[in-house]
């Protein structure tokens, strides 16, 4: 089996090149290893998992694989920042960088896991059925990018990943608890210094964080785009002040009609537009009302947006309403960048079930904090390698005779990329090894195949 010294002279290692100015060289011979465990594993991805599908299961010094994870000094914030890099040069050379936030629950249990926390469950949960679950909350930040060889479709390829601790664990500790919010306002903004200046940056959110606070404090920096609320509070600018006039200036001008009286209201002015890509990935008819206003409340900032009144010709949804700080944008572009956010939920889920998300047992608190981030980056990191592996191997949907798969999954990715790993693996055998066992070849596609697709 490959040792360590050759994994990190092949192929995964010039992959993983761009990271490696981020561990000293004690920790960047392991990295490699650990890698190629957790994407050749088909079930729990622990450590020791890892280790024995890398076939260091017989080595010693396993216990210094562990101290990646909960010991060494390396900084997840700055691989986060190089993946970004890679993911807007390979997918977003140019155009508006569009980055979903949203949040997902990673199910864990243990009186040792602090920043665990009761939560609802939106996988299990519906409209009239509440199931809660314990587990650790993660705020995670997603490239929205077309796929070429995916028949363009939106995948969400995560870069950043920030645990957000209980309010359980806050208060045991003596600190403020911070809300979901608060963690996306420094994530988005940590994700607009590190792209290069002059790149207009969209960030599309859930009704979640739509949020004054939120949007006033990221809106000069980036324009968002999310849900709204029927009922919100929009008014006109505010007029310009005139001079002598006493006391503080106005924030906001004449109230504006709710969006509810306007979807109800036979005088407001409806157009039909096409939706590229709409939820499933076809184009979608729709009508929509649209103009630009004031949102306020007392005690919290005050955001010129951009309102957009969404009705279904067909009846098959519920009308709804979207923001977009940048009042200029044009309703079209709003909702294609809203839509891409549902990308992200596949990823959460591919994740877990490719990836091994929610398998991993580590308990320290900076393991925890490092592992999950690691691997929703993984996802991200198999889909540039792909994109790399596709000029030199043929990247093709897995069909069936019962199955007729037309575009290419995720799966599919991190096929290719395991095939590469076995290849370089099989290279890297000994010729002095004298055991060799001849496999016909229809068992051998067989055993490759359970290999490379097993979840």
């Amino acid at each position: 089996m490959p040792s360590s010294s050759s994994v990190s002279a092949g192929l995964l290692a010039a992959w993983l090149a761009p990271f490696a100015g981020l561990f000293t060289r004690p920790t960047w011979k392991r990295v490699p290893v650990l890698v190629e465990g957790v994407l050749l594993a088909l079930h729990r991805r622990t450590v020791s998992a890892a280790l024995r599908a890398a076939g260091r299961d017989r080595a010693s010094g396993f216990a210094r694989y562990h101290r990646v994870l909960n010991r060494a000094r390396w900084s997840a914030r700055a691989a986060a920042r190089v993946l970004l890099g890679l993911l807007v040069t390979a997918f977003a050379p140019d155009g508006p960088v569009v980055i979903g936030v949203d949040d997902t629950l990673e199910r864990r249990w243990g009186r040792r896991i602090g920043a665990r926390g009761i939560y609802r469950d939106a996988v299990r949960s519906s409209h009239g059925h509440f199931v809660k679950a314990s587990g650790l909350r993660w705020v995670s930040l997603s490239l929205l990018a077309p796929i070429p060889w995916a028949a363009g479709r939106v995948w969400a390829l995560p870069f950043l990943t920030v645990l957000a601790p209980s309010e359980r664990f806050a208060r045991e500790r003596g600190s403020s608890h911070k809300k979901l919010t608060d963690w996306a306002r420094q994530a988005l903004l940590q994700a607009a210094r590190w792209l290069p200046p002059g790149r207009r940056v969209v960030a599309v959110t859930d009704s979640g964080y739509a949020a004054l606070d939120l949007l006033g404090s990221v809106r000069r920096r980036m324009c968002v785009v999310t849900r709204l609320r029927l009922d919100a509070r929009l008014f006109d600018p505010a007029p310009p002040r005139r001079p002598g006039t006493i006391g503080r200036p106005r924030l906001v001008g004449r109230r504006q009609p709710t969006l509810a009286r306007r979807l109800v209201d036979p005088h407001t002015r409806w157009q039909a537009i096409i939706v590229a890509g709409w939820y499933g990935g076809e184009d979608r008819r729709v009508e929509v009302a649209t103009g630009t206003a004031v949102w306020h409340h007392p005690g919290l900032p005050v955001v010129p947006l951009r309102w957009v009144l969404v009705r279904d010709p067909m009846g098959e949804f519920r009308p709804q309403a979207f923001l977009c700080t940048d009042p200029e944008a044009a309703p079209a572009d709003i909702l294609a960048w809203f839509v891409r956010r549902w990308s992200t939920e596949v990823t959460f889920q591919e994740a877990r079930r490719h990836l091994g998300v929610e398998t991993q047992r580590q308990w320290s608190d900076l393991a925890i904090a490092r592992t999950t981030p690691c691997l929703l980056g993984l996802y991200s990191l198999v889909t540039l390698w792909a994109h790399d592996l596709r000029r030199s191997h043929r990247l093709l949907p897995s069909t069936a005779a019962w199955y007729a798969k037309e575009r290419i999954t995720f799966s599919d990715a991190l096929a290719i990329v395991r095939r590469a790993l076995w290849a370089e693996a099989a290279l890297r055998t000994s010729r002095r090894q004298r055991d060799l066992v001849e496999v016909p070849r229809p068992l051998l596609s067989r055993l490759t195949m359970l290999a490379c697709y097993a979840a």
